[in-house]
């Protein structure tokens, strides 16, 4: 395929996508007005609030900017698009959330919880977060995607759930039934972003393009569609590690705050 001079960068305009942020972004908005006045600052603080409309940002980034055109050209592109649904915007949408914002729906989810039974398993969401990043990454199931939208749209949907629930395990302010505790959150986390990183570093150092649609889409930049792949794995092999080292030290830091409480509330009753 001929290099050309530059890929087309336009804005993505999918009334879907506009209305589906839009409904999150009002739904927040509005509890977090309420929580604010339910419990003040400590319910629902200034940095919350930056940390929800960060990750609507993000989404917004992946799926209606210059990044959603692009990705349709470019393996890295699309490789970064997935990694922002995947990890980047679900992690600051979830750390948005307190127990007072999710007061209202706090009993619905634990309920959920208990009737999905071992799909509600930490165990479960390693296996989709993983296993879903490895299933849509065959050559076959992938070159699909890419020229069928509404498969294209049921693969960014499964990066979502596997996302939002793979983290939920690690961030959610509501206490789970299936709480991880002791090393379980460096072996959950060690265990996932092992499993995507090796598929990162076989893109990475593999000698050959394996997703035949790109193969036949114009060169940019003076890379391959080898080059282009191995790029995009590097990309994805990088991004599990440093996502896996400062998510094991801010829980660090939250398993030491949450022991010091634990360890005042002793004393209390102590005395």
């Amino acid at each position: 395929m001929p290099l050309a001079v530059s890929p087309d960068a336009s804005w993505t305009f999918a009334p879907g996508v506009v209305a589906l942020l839009a409904v999150l972004g009002g739904v927040y908005a509005r509890r977090f007005r309420q929580a604010r006045r339910e419990a003040g600052p400590r319910g629902a603080s200034g940095w919350r609030a930056a940390s929800f409309g960060g990750g609507l940002v993000l989404l917004v980034a992946a799926l209606l900017s210059p990044l959603d055109r692009l990705s349709d050209q470019l393996f890295v592109m699309h490789m970064v698009q997935h990694l922002l649904i995947l990890d980047l915007a679900t992690i600051l949408l979830i750390l948005g959330l307190t127990r007072v914002i999710l007061r209202p729906v706090t009993r619905r989810v634990q309920a959920l919880e208990h009737a999905a039974g071992p799909l509600a398993h930490p165990a479960f969401a390693v296996l989709l977060y993983v296993g879903g990043m490895a299933l849509w990454h065959v050559p076959a199931l992938y070159d699909a995607a890419l020229r069928h939208p509404a498969l294209h749209a049921l693969e960014h949907v499964t990066f979502g759930v596997a996302g939002a629930l793979y983290w939920w395990h690690l961030l959610s302010p509501i206490r789970s039934r299936h709480r991880l505790g002791g090393l379980g959150p460096v072996a959950y986390m060690f265990t996932a972003k092992l499993g995507v990183g090796l598929l990162g570093v076989l893109l990475t150092f593999s000698p050959t393009a394996l997703y035949s649609f790109y193969e036949h889409r114009p060169r940019y930049w003076g890379m391959s569609a080898v080059t282009d792949q191995n790029v995009g794995g590097a990309v994805m092999a990088i991004q599990q590690s440093l996502v896996m080292g400062i998510a094991l030290v801010v829980l660090l830091f939250r398993q030491l705050a949450e022991s010091e409480r634990e360890a005042a509330r002793a004393e209390r009753y102590a005395a």
